[in-house]
């Protein structure tokens, strides 16, 4: 009895602490539009300065705040890319404050980045500065925006480019999610390798916002998201039409036209077209020919004043030859030069996509934001990684080779509300992918032409299906909580089609929990402090675990970050963070061999650390610094390192943009030796290489002049240690092969605004 009336006790102090807090309070309720388009903003930062109370608006450029106290406060609006305004607003018991705010393009300056409790952890404003500010050659190096992710190509520019990021070797996606408009790019079951991620159907020039996060935190990412994700979300209508075209040596040309179909300054709907054609011979020794194709279309419609419809169709083609890896010792010996070839590669891939996405604000505070996306896919690949190891004769040629038609739906509801006099906001999500793979291969092949036998033949079915829900809690208006958990469960089918076996059609599934949980506090707008625990994973290939009838074959990462992000002052922003992952033993489908083998667990510790410096009006500083020690857990000292593991690498540079339509940056990218095997007695040599950009625009017209490798350093865009054997040879050597990194080279633009 004594417990149950202490308990009441406590229930009703709480419930009228609750109350009290509730009192004498009114709500805020506002828009936030772009004075010369009339087009809502997303993503501006609201703050409240002496309540210490933000919010971010939304898609519609809306935000509505309650349980404001009553009097008189300043209110902040923010945006990268605007003008800061500040506005004096009372609010009054009971009453909800109507404001409409609209902000004016200007110069970039760090005083519009803001750290506030609304914000994402993962500072996506950080990514929106560099977007502004930095040259972009590809999509791909929008990926280099995320601090500590490398990208090295290593066949003509036309497959999918390997990463490294947090200690890992991602290989061509495995361990990063990456995403364009809610649908997915990583591949399942690929023919060449798992998560295969090619970015190429994405026109850099149509990027409007860029989000990332390293580590597994983010409850909506469900796989692949071990080392980090990128989602990369497309404009939905041109600033200008424009053509753009671009020359330089190597026999580099790029072309591009975009075109607002229906006027950008229409309040209900935007429309465009844009078409991009490249073509590069490279600069090896045998031309690459390497072209691109791109088309991509865009409607948006906004229904009504909380309804709003895009609808993206997009076809992208490419083809190319390649020179390949090269082992060493055929420089050396004087039997090709550095950028010669053994055996001609050459590949193609396609892929055509539609994707709708529909978001609707239920009320003031909640919405739903969903997506319904398909896409056909294609792709082939020849390549020689040994040369005559296996075959004296015919040579090591293979055959990687596939079709695929994706599709999927992603929802997600949000729901700000208060329980008790705090604020809370609810994520519940759910999703479900469906890939069905024709005719994924694996063969030997001759000259490309003649098909020797098939190490691998089938077709994939595979279906994921996953749900989430996540809580964040505001303790205080400084002080967030958030935990969660999402839960993906897999269906996976493999029908073996060899055609000298019997034909079999094998069923396993798999299913895991990824719980996930942090807290951060904001010292006023200015810094913010954090810790976070998340498990994420990344599926095994359907053949691995259809061989291995589902156990143990969704390998989890479980990792915690602690870190800090600050302005000590209007024009510096600095981020440290410290880290730790542990990735479970996992089996691996090795796609170049038809293989599946057991891969160790692993740990990886390190910090991130990195800086924007706003030195003058005109002059930018940035510069990211990572540093991971990466080894696997159960093997002995010195035979415990991670082959190609990045222990070390940097990014940074200058930037300067004059009033007078001037601007130039320089800037370098460093990554230092790595253990190339598991005793580190094979080493990957790290480089720096430093690029620079000039570019000036006069009313409708830009020019460009963009030079890559500025100093022509003779550095190794992808180095692997393999074992192979060339012609004549009596044995096979183990050392380094590699892809030759981008000697000098420049290239012109330009374009016209209309």
């Amino acid at each position: 009895m004594k417990r149950l009336y202490i308990a009441a006790s406590l229930l009703i102090l709480f419930i009228c602490m609750a109350g009290t807090a509730m009192a004498h309070s009114g709500s805020l309720r506002g828009m936030v539009k772009d004075e010369a388009s009339r087009k809502p903003v997303e993503g501006a930062s609201i703050y409240i300065r002496e309540a210490k109370i933000s919010a971010v608006t939304d898609i519609f450029g809306n935000y509505f705040i309650k349980g404001i106290e009553e009097g008189e406060y300043t209110l902040i609006i923010s945006h990268v890319g605007y003008e800061q305004t500040t506005t004096t607003i009372k609010i009054e018991d009971g009453i909800t404050a109507e404001i409409a705010s609209s902000m004016k393009h200007t110069d970039v300056s760090l005083n519009s980045v803001t750290i506030n409790a609304k914000k994402d952890i993962s500072l996506s404003s950080v990514s929106g500065l560099d977007l502004k500010l930095r040259p972009v050659n590809t999509a791909q190096d929008m990926l280099r925006m995320v601090p500590g992710l490398f990208i090295s190509q290593h066949q003509g520019g036309g497959k999918a480019e390997q990463l490294f990021l947090r200690g890992f070797d991602v290989d061509h996606g495995t361990d990063v999610n990456i995403m364009v408009d809610g649908m997915p790019v990583n591949m399942v079951s690929h023919a060449h390798g798992q998560g295969y991620a090619d970015l190429h159907f994405l026109v850099p020039e149509l990027v409007e916002k860029i989000n990332f996060g390293t580590g597994p935190y983010q409850i909506d990412k469900g796989n692949f998201t071990t080392a980090g994700w990128v989602e990369f979300k497309t404009k939905d209508y041109l600033d200008n039409s424009f053509v753009k075209l671009e020359g330089g040596n190597f026999g580099h040309t790029r072309s591009l036209v975009g075109v607002n179909l229906i006027d950008k300054n229409d309040d209900k709907q935007t429309a465009y077209v844009v078409a991009e054609y490249a073509n590069n011979r490279g600069y090896f020794d045998v031309p690459q020919n390497f072209n691109r194709t791109n088309i991509v279309g865009k409607y948006t419609n906004k229904i009504a004043a909380n309804k709003l419809l895009s609808i993206t169709l997009s076809g992208f083609r490419s083809n190319w030859d390649a020179s390949g890896q090269i082992p060493e010792r055929a420089v050396a010996q004087g039997i090709i030069g550095r950028f010669g070839q053994i055996d001609k590669e050459t590949g193609a891939t396609s892929r055509y996509n539609l994707n709708l996405q529909f978001t609707q604000s239920i009320n003031d505070h909640s919405f739903l934001k969903t997506n319904l996306f398909t896409s056909y896919y294609d792709f082939e690949l020849y390549s020689n990684f040994t040369f005559f190891l296996t075959d004296s004769v015919n040579g090591d040629q293979i055959r990687q080779k596939e079709k695929r038609i994706v599709s999927g739906y992603n929802a997600d509801y949000v729901n700000d509300y208060k329980i008790a006099g705090l604020k809370t906001k609810t994520n519940i999500g759910a999703g479900i992918r469906y890939d069905n793979v024709m005719d994924n291969e694996l063969s030997r092949t001759v000259n490309r032409t003649t098909t020797l036998g098939y190490l691998a033949l089938g077709n994939v079915f595979e279906t994921n299906m996953s749900g989430y829900v996540n809580q964040s809690v505001f303790l205080l208006p400084q002080l967030v909580l958030n935990a969660g958990t999402r839960f993906d469960y897999f269906i996976h089918t493999y029908d073996n089609r060899i055609p000298t076996e019997a034909r079999t059609k094998t069923t396993a599934n798999t299913n895991g929990f990824s719980p996930k949980a942090g807290i951060y506090y904001n010292f006023g707008n200015n810094a913010r402090l954090y810790f976070n625990y998340g498990t994420g994973f990344h599926s095994n290939d359907t053949r691995v675990v259809t061989a291995q009838n589902g156990q143990g074959v969704l390998p989890l990462a479980n990792s915690y970050d602690a870190g800090i992000i600050f302005k000590p002052y209007k024009k510096l922003l600095l981020s440290l963070a410290a880290w730790r992952l542990d990735m479970q033993q996992e089996f691996v489908y090795v796609g170049d061999a038809a293989e599946v083998e057991i891969s160790g667990a692993t740990q990886r510790t390190g910090f991130d650390f990195s800086l924007r410096y706003e030195l003058l009006k005109w002059l930018y500083a940035d510069g990211d610094f990572n540093y991971t020690y990466a080894r696997a857990v159960n093997e002995p000292a010195g035979q415990n390192y991670i082959p190609l593991a990045p222990a070390i690498t940097s990014i940074g540079g200058l930037t300067a943009k004059f009033r007078n339509g001037l601007s130039g940056s320089f800037r370098y990218r460093y990554m230092a030796d790595r253990p190339a095997n598991e005793d580190k007695s094979v080493i990957a040599k790290g480089y720096t290489v430093f690029d620079a950009t000039v570019n000036y625009s006069i009313k409708q017209y830009e020019f460009g002049l963009q030079v890559q490798n500025l100093f022509n350093t003779q550095w190794n865009e992808a180095q692997f240690d393999t074992e192979t054997r060339l012609r004549n040879e009596s044995a096979p050597v183990s050392e380094i092969c590699f892809t030759p990194g981008t000697p000098f080279f420049f290239k012109l633009t330009v374009a016209y605004k209309f």
